[in-house]
């Protein structure tokens, strides 16, 4: 097990904590490669990793392998999926136990991205922090209080630790992942307009872009839901029908790039956010079909911030989601993927226009897959 004191090794030139001098080539470090929820990448404590942004991120492309589609010279696998890195620190603020930054790493491309947050990744975050020494157990659960660097918000991380110890083991199951294990509760605490400043960032529930009804809405993820049948395709549809709909894509794009823009996110077209949802809205009142694109592609499962997002519109009035529960209260709404389901219990308060979700939580599962020693390939630390 690492924990911080075990820091950089193996660098071409020395690295003093104080002044704190770049390598000009790192060659290994501690790396712990999780499944977390229904995604899979290294998580590191932060002191692992060089603390310049440029040089991170030239190791963070060398590590996943990126700029190559097989990404055979790295730990990713080929999809934005298994792209990822959870980078964990002890943290500073009041209230908080650790401070949680998500990079998306770029599959053909040499970029990281860390604008969006990942709850799948989060999922990841609580035990890891344990196993890091980060967060002391308590009984039998233990609550990790996270804050995500990313969107600026707070997240409750609910752990099985039976009898002060953590345990991977349960009967949990979530859609998209074999197997069984100890369900993580994940209870979203202020992630409503946490990266654009409002939920709805155009003032509006429901805007037109090309001719098309769209909700842009900021709720855990910046979103940008469309009903399939308005794009000629069909929510039912699976992943690689809709990656095949190659005109669609392109106008799908061709809407994110323009939805960025009024949600005063700038130029989008080399972030990942905002992502694109498609939604059929016309099943049970507590259930909505969703494809969740990641921006490029379409999500085999679902991601769980999008689900969060997906859920908050569902129940809110007003938008191209709308038509779940109407009365304040706590509210489970089903957001269906292609692999199944994820239950997101709702908070909601108030009527009308007037009406807002105040909290949102999700049961997710991780797996410790190794931890150990990762070395890098310095020839692969090229950043675009």
């Amino acid at each position: 097990m690492f924990f911080a004191h075990q820091s950089i090794v193996n660098m071409q030139f020395t690295l003093r904590y104080e002044s704190v001098t770049l390598p000009a080539v790192l060659s290994s470090i501690p790396c712990t490669l999780m499944r977390a929820g229904t995604s899979r990448g290294p998580f590191f404590l932060k002191e692992w990793l060089p603390q310049d942004e440029a040089e991170r991120n030239r190791v963070l492309v060398a590590v996943i392998g990126s700029g190559d589609t097989c990404q055979i010279s790295g730990l990713g696998g080929g999809s934005t999926l298994n792209s990822k890195v959870a980078i964990v620190s002890k943290s500073t603020r009041p209230d908080v136990d650790v401070d949680y930054l998500f990079a998306q790493v770029g599959v053909s491309k040499a970029t990281v991205d860390t604008k969006p947050n990942c709850g799948n990744m989060l999922s990841g975050v609580g035990p890891f922090a344990i196993e890091q020494g980060l967060v002391t157990p308590t009984k039998d659960t233990t609550v990790v209080r996270v804050f995500n660097e990313n969107t600026r918000s707070r997240i409750d991380v609910t752990v099985q630790t039976p009898g002060g110890r953590l345990t991977y083991d349960g009967n949990a199951q979530i859609d998209g992942v074999q197997g069984q294990a100890a369900p993580i509760r994940l209870e979203f605490l202020d992630a409503w307009g946490s990266i654009t400043g409002s939920v709805f960032p155009t003032g509006q529930r429901t805007d037109r872009i090309q001719g098309v009804d769209v909700t842009c809405i900021d709720a855990a993820m910046p979103l940008m839901i469309v009903r399939a049948q308005d794009l000629g395709v069909s929510a039912q549809d699976t992943p690689a029908a809709l990656d095949d709909c190659a005109d669609m894509l392109k106008r799908l794009e061709q809407m994110r790039l323009e939805a960025g823009r009024l949600m005063g996110l700038g130029d989008v077209s080399r972030s990942v956010i905002p992502k694109p949802v498609l939604v059929d809205a016309t099943v049970a009142p507590t259930s909505i079909v969703s494809r969740y694109f990641t921006p490029w592609r379409c999500h085999t499962a679902h991601a769980v911030t999008g689900a969060i997002g997906v859920a908050t519109a569902r129940a809110l009035p007003g938008t191209v989601a709308a038509g779940g529960p109407s009365e304040p209260g706590t509210h489970l709404i089903q957001v269906l993927h292609p692999q199944g389901r994820i239950d997101v219990e709702v908070g909601l308060e108030g009527h009308g226009q007037e009406a807002q979700v105040t909290r949102a939580s999700l049961i997710r599962t991780a797996r410790k897959i190794f931890e150990g020693t990762l070395y890098v390939n310095p020839q692969s630390q090229e950043y675009a």
